[in-house]
């Protein structure tokens, strides 16, 4: 923090990649500087290969995990396993998720618990599936939804689709819900992408501490590499109330987002080029 107060901030950037590369971010308060961990400490090894690992984050409200893992059981016919993040910091979730253990079901405790985007990573680098797909575990699979998203991915031109695309709408500071099929982002309630191509990137950007913007950054980062992000707006799925943003104070959510959006900005805010509908 002091060279970023002396004006040094070069130095201070430099000091904050080599942190990061070591798996270390610095969070800046109006006082003090704090080193936080981007990476798990628990051991992540990989269970037997899937095709396609389905992945969420969970910060708490266990009928939220419960309702999200009957679904994912009932509904999905493709070869996958079901791995679930748990950042909650509770250990009586995670006792309650160690006693679900099976086949193709595991979990990962989070102790302390991380950002969004350094959870998401932790997944992806967990995952047994060649396709990851992404779920907030307010959204419940009502059909088989994830065939239809490894079926997209088949084609090697998509790097990212799901049921809810987002088009900027003349501008890369508002994004609108598109029906597509082709779309500028995938929005992250639930996103199918390629592990090695997530891996290629080293996952969503862990500065995204909460949530929001999170998923547009990541897909425009999938698309600058070559490729599309494709909609597929009639997947089985019910969206449930979102617990973490009805939990977050207005304000600070208000806050949280627009800090995300200028991040998102500082990166692609020069590349009108990749909005599809211009």
């Amino acid at each position: 923090m002091h060279l970023r107060r002396d004006k040094d901030f070069a130095a201070a950037d430099g000091l904050r990649e080599r942190l990061r590369a070591g798996g270390w971010d610095v969070v800046d308060s109006a006082h003090d500087s704090e080193l936080m961990a981007l990476k798990a400490s628990p051991s992540t090894e990989r269970a037997t290969p899937r095709a396609v690992t389905l992945l969420t984050v969970v910060n708490g409200w266990k009928p939220d995990v419960e309702r999200w893992l009957l679904s994912v059981f009932t509904h999905c016919k493709a070869d996958f396993e079901a791995l679930v993040v748990d950042n909650s910091g509770d250990t009586r979730m995670a006792a309650w998720l160690e006693s679900r253990a099976a086949e193709r079901f595991r979990s990962i405790r989070l102790d302390p618990p991380l950002g969004f985007a350094g959870a998401v990573n932790t997944g992806i680098d967990a995952a047994a599936g060649a396709v990851v797909v992404l779920f907030d575990p307010s959204v419940e699979l009502t059909g088989d939804a994830v065939s239809p998203l490894l079926e997209a991915l088949a084609d090697p031109a998509v790097v990212v689709a799901g049921p809810y695309g987002l088009r900027g709408q003349g501008t890369l500071k508002e994004f609108e819900r598109s029906p597509g099929p082709e779309v500028d982002a995938i929005e992250g309630y639930c996103m199918a992408f390629r592990r090695a191509d997530a891996q290629a990137l080293k996952g969503f950007d862990p500065s995204f501490r909460f949530y929001r913007i999170a998923d547009i950054e990541f897909s425009f980062r999938l698309r600058d590499r070559g490729g599309k992000a494709i909609t597929l707006p009639s997947l089985p799925l019910a969206k449930h109330e979102h617990q973490v943003w009805e939990a977050t104070d207005p304000k600070e959510r208000n806050r949280l987002s627009k800090r995300n959006m200028y991040r998102f900005l500082d990166r692609w805010g020069d590349r009108p080029d990749l909005l599809v509908g211009k």
